[in-house]
């Protein structure tokens, strides 16, 4: 399809929403509940399927940090922060460890900030190990399983492997003292070092309450084709070009920029959560992770994610059809991505964006204060209830030990 015929296709959709009354709209969008399992899942309730026990750490290795910069409660690594908070209140606590399916240690790895509100990794290990010596010390339960019945949050670009640029990340590899015990990130990449089997993959924190001030009326005519704010190139990191994002953001901007159905650019305006509601595609590339908070802002806003990330893991994806509301494109591929679109029927547009528009959906991706039912933090405890109960094999005979305290980088050794 041609850019005036697609031309054309936008003024048919618009004039579909155009239409109707935003009532009807919103009964027509909320028409289409997710079917088959991932429907279920994403509806479970985990109260009463499992039992978790927060440790209780020095406040150094949590509160005061946050008390030290506030803007960790805002940048899209928060959701550590929110968990501990979550747990604290939430029906599935449990006072008593014995009676407890997991075990949670609240640990604030990412929030050692650059003045560019960017985390700094580099004392992340040696904290972790620190808050791991302790609650090996003081209680039991960590001895009896090595971690197999513990998780962690750890939000980093690359997860437990605790660097932002890939290359490093592999090299580390994930903490050794981490090996065993359940993996709450961001990260997901099928076959990588930095993504263990039975890790949870979980959206990035994307603030609430900003994007809810942000709504516009939901029968706007969407007029942008194909929206995308950010970098295409990382200079200060990647000066000789074509290692950041693989070269995928590269790409986009070389062949897109003067594309009159891409609306791309670095500027980030004010209007940018207005600009991706008035969107009937938005660019999800890779950058130094394969994440981004544009996937969250995406559903939320109703705007179809156009996947660019070779083997992403994507949040819940046993309970988001991913499949079925994105548009995935390999990243070889970026250079068609106008062909690749343009070549959509509108009526599998109109079906992706009544499936975005399903409230469970959008509840998912979010870390709501206070909580609600089916948000990220039911979505998290869901993911924990299904993997138990604990095989017996993850208990470890008297004396038995099997993780290596001295291995990993020196630097990870020193104290913390």
């Amino acid at each position: 399809m041609n850019i005036s015929m697609w031309v054309s296709v936008l003024v048919l959709l618009s004039a579909f929403t155009s239409r109707i009354g935003a009532d009807e709209l919103h009964q027509i969008q909320l028409t289409e509940r997710i079917s088959g399992s991932a429907g279920d899942v994403l509806e479970d309730d985990p109260v009463g399927r499992l039992k978790v026990f927060v440790y209780e750490l020095p406040s150094k290795y949590n509160k005061k940090i946050l008390q030290k910069d506030p803007r960790c409660l805002t940048h899209m690594f928060a959701a550590e922060i929110f968990m501990h908070r979550f747990l604290m209140s939430s029906p599935v606590r449990t006072l008593n460890p014995e009676e407890a399916d997991w075990l949670y240690t609240p640990v604030y790895t990412t929030c050692d900030l650059t003045p560019n509100g960017l985390p700094l990794p580099f004392k992340s290990p040696r904290m972790m190990r620190s808050a791991i010596q302790l609650i090996s010390s003081n209680w039991p339960y960590w001895n009896r399983t090595e971690g197999a019945d513990h998780f962690f949050v750890v939000p980093h670009d690359f997860g437990a492997c605790f660097h932002y640029q890939e290359e490093k990340a592999i090299e580390r590899g994930i903490l050794p003292l981490l090996q065993r015990a359940t993996l709450v990130q961001t990260f997901g990449q099928r076959n990588h070092v930095c993504l263990n089997e039975g890790s949870i993959t979980i959206p990035p924190y994307a603030p609430p309450q900003k994007m809810q001030a942000h709504l516009i009326p939901p029968d706007t005519p969407r007029s942008i084709f194909v929206y995308f704010r950010g970098l295409f190139y990382d200079v200060g990191n990647d000066p000789e070009g074509g290692y950041y994002a693989r070269g995928a953001r590269a790409a986009v901007w070389e062949n897109f920029k003067d594309n009159p159905l891409f609306d791309i650019s670095t500027e980030h305006p004010t209007t940018y959560y207005e600009d991706m509601q008035r969107a009937v595609f938005c660019l999800c590339p890779l950058g130094w992770a394969p994440w981004s908070p544009r996937l969250v802002e995406g559903v939320i806003f109703g705007c179809i994610p156009v996947i660019i990330a070779d083997d992403i893991v994507l949040p819940f994806a046993d309970a988001i059809p991913w499949e079925d509301i994105g548009v995935f494109v390999a990243e070889k591929d970026v250079p068609n991505l106008d062909t690749i679109l343009t070549s959509i029927p509108p009526e599998v547009i109109l079906r992706k964006q009544r499936l975005l528009a399903n409230p469970s959906m959008k509840q998912a991706m979010l870390f709501p204060q206070p909580a609600q039912p089916g948000d990220a933090f039911h979505q998290i405890l869901n993911g924990l209830a299904r993997k138990l109960p604990h095989d017996k094999s993850v208990y470890l005979k008297p004396g038995e030990k099997i993780l290596n305290w001295t291995a990993g980088p020196v630097g990870d050794l020193k104290p913390w």
